[in-house]
């Protein structure tokens, strides 16, 4: 189980998160609270941010005809809020995001849907080239409010050993 807090001083405490490698358990799954509901204003600054000029994400006439009748959420906004969610579980210990791979949306994603996320642990292997740190691979499933599965992608990260962490090495 990871530890939440850790004692500095006498009677003195700071919050910990995520994971080191040895944490890490094949089929553990993590579910990612709290949910985060997506607003239009986050969905036209996600589009103008990244230069996405489509305007099925932002022109209510123009994707009222549409399959949708709506504006749907911009796909790499749903990543991202994904990736997000799973930082304190999965990756908060991480030394780098190595890749994701199989990124798919079964479903659209629309202003005022709920995400939530949940990640699987698929494997975790030594590095090779780093003795202080382990490959980790998850499956991060996405669901709204109703259940639906909105994105599911894979996701491998090179993650720190327990004594090998920034916050090992830092005393701030």
């Amino acid at each position: 189980m990871v530890q939440n807090v850790k004692q500095i001083g006498p009677q003195r405490y700071r919050e910990t998160f995520g994971r080191y490698y040895e944490e890490f358990t094949v089929g553990d799954v993590y579910e990612h609270r709290p949910g985060r509901t997506i607003s239009e204003a986050d969905n036209t600054w996600f589009t103008l941010l990244t230069m996405n000029t489509h305007p099925l994400h932002f022109d209510h006439e123009y994707a009222k005809a549409t399959e949708f009748g709506r504006p749907l959420v911009c796909s790499p906004l749903t990543v991202a809020l994904l990736v997000g969610m799973s930082v304190t579980d999965v990756s908060q210990k991480a030394i780098a995001n190595l890749g994701w791979k199989e990124i798919r949306m079964p479903a659209p994603v629309f202003h005022g849907d709920t995400l939530y996320g949940e990640s699987e642990v698929l494997g975790k292997r030594e590095s090779a080239k780093r003795p202080g740190a382990g490959i980790v691979t998850v499956s991060t499933t996405g669901r709204n409010q109703h259940g639906t599965v909105v994105c599911v992608f894979e996701r491998t990260i090179l993650v720190a050993k327990r004594g090998h962490g920034v916050e090992d090495k830092i005393n701030y």
